[in-house]
């Protein structure tokens, strides 16, 4: 009973010393950040839209092939179920964390015989008093230690457990929000190549109907051989550029499976870059919506609320520390006496406080070394917002001086072709040479290349866009 007593008092002080003291744990606050009113763009942006990373990928993206491409990258890509995994982990961490203020209790059973040496004063008494050349003990106990969390140094503990476990959470975010672009991008850039390539292919087929005239012509001798050679050569450049704009496509199809967790394999696509249906509203919302949305932001963010816990741990680290143990069994001498009760009970319990006095500074250097880290941790969040508004305000320039080029292209692409017809004509007639002929074919390649890799670009950089302001893991 007095024992009872002693653990019960032991622990009422530990209790109310840690309610005393462990609720001084300091509350975290997101480092505070200047924010902009408005994202470095004068264009495009819509007041009255959704923040267009509040909408979910199968709503933002119209092309069926395309969410399917994303779906299954979101159920085989294997960099994400990495992270997802990643997130498991810590997890179990963090669930293990929250019995960091549970006693740790084990059980133990031990038979120990002990031959003394017969002129030893063990052996003497042993066989004076117990008739034996041997000893023997045999306990079974259990055993309770507990230290007191007076400080919050624990709490602190779970605090830094419980960030790293929501920085894992983050991290998958981020891999999500980035696969959805780079899948995005890739299917992009493989209808670009696929415009270019029938695009070159009809230009093939127009410079060798074209040559035909011109060997007709050579035939009747109303032009030369030099024109023929040099309708030749534009041909075979043609042709040239064929060849690597389907390794382009075969590469593009390789990378695409990779990414949705497949062997490399065609890619099936029923829609062209021509016929691609861009989003309904681009609204990139306001820069303090990026604290919010952006996935590194808020890892950055968790960092710095896991240096401030660690901050804490090792100042407390410097404090007194309060253990309590406890233990209770049988023990006899004799094993037929072993588990006779209740004269083999025994019991006993201590409480400790410890008080580093000196350790070679190591407690203070963790401690002044965790600042520095929080220092390093704020500086690292605060750098994230910067990147972040960097990264949709350079979206929205690119969004804004494609569509202006788009436009340009377009025009040149009309009048390039135009400009063909026109050399054919005269050139049937003589009033055109076929130095003539040759620049209008080359200038309406080139005008139709360039036009299919602006349309690419310009939906590229919204896509850049989405991921920039933290869509696509929703």
């Amino acid at each position: 009973m007095i024992l009872k007593m002693k653990i019960k008092n032991i622990a009422y002080i530990a209790l109310i010393s840690g309610a005393a003291v462990s609720c001084g744990v300091q509350k975290f606050e997101r480092p505070e950040v200047k924010m902009p009113e408005v994202f470095r763009s004068d264009s495009i942006v819509v007041e009255q839209h959704e923040n267009i990373a509040k909408i979910s990928y199968k709503d933002f993206f119209k092309d069926p092939v395309l969410v399917g491409l994303i779906d299954k990258a979101m159920v085989q890509n294997n960099d994400l179920l990495v992270a997802l995994k990643q997130i498991e982990f810590a997890s179990l961490a963090y669930n293990q964390s929250k019995w960091l203020n549970v006693p740790t209790v084990s059980a133990a059973a031990n038979a120990n015989i002990n031959r003394p040496s017969d002129n030893s004063m063990n052996g003497m008494m042993a066989g004076q008093f117990m008739g034996k050349r041997y000893m023997e003990d045999y306990t079974a106990s259990v055993n309770l230690s507990w230290e007191a969390d007076i400080w919050g140094k624990i709490k602190g503990r779970k605090e830094q457990a419980l960030a790293e476990y929501l920085k894992t959470q983050e991290a998958a975010k981020a891999v999500k929000t980035q696969l959805v672009a780079t899948v995005v991008q890739g299917y992009y850039n493989l209808l670009m190549l696929d415009t270019q390539l029938e695009i070159t292919k009809s230009n093939l087929s127009y410079a060798d109907t074209t040559l035909k005239f011109l060997t007709k012509q050579q035939e009747l001798g109303l032009t030369t051989a030099l024109a023929v050679q040099q309708q030749e050569i534009v041909k075979d450049q043609i042709l040239k550029s064929i060849p690597a704009i389907e390794s382009s496509v075969l590469i593009q199809e390789n990378a695409l499976s990779i990414l949705t967790g497949a062997m490399p394999g065609k890619i099936e696509r029923s829609a062209s870059l021509n016929t691609v249906q861009s989003p309904d509203h681009i609204s990139a919302g306001i820069p303090s919506e990026l604290l919010s949305y952006r996935p590194d932001i808020k890892t950055a963010e968790l960092e710095v609320r896991k240096s401030a816990a660690a901050i804490h741990v090792a100042k407390m680290s410097m404090y007194p520390s309060l253990n309590i143990t406890a233990q209770g069994g049988v023990n006899a001498f004799q094993i037929s006496k072993w588990f006779s009760i209740p004269g083999s009970l025994f019991g006993m319990a201590a409480g400790a406080i410890a008080q580093p006095i000196l350790n070679g500074k190591q407690l203070k250097t963790q401690y002044e070394q965790s600042k520095v880290l929080a220092d390093q941790a704020e500086i690292g969040f605060k750098q994230s917002v910067l990147k972040a508004v960097g990264e949709v305000s350079d979206a929205l320039v690119q969004i804004q001086k494609l569509e202006e080029q788009q436009k340009i292209a377009e025009g040149l692409a009309i009048k390039s072709g135009e400009a063909v017809k026109k050399a054919d004509l005269l050139f049937k007639y003589n009033s055109a040479t076929y130095v003539e002929v040759i620049i209008a074919q080359t200038n309406k390649l080139q005008a139709e290349l360039d036009l299919a890799s602006l349309k690419a670009q310009r939906l590229n950089a919204i896509t850049a866009l989405y991921r920039s302001v933290g869509g696509g893991w929703q």
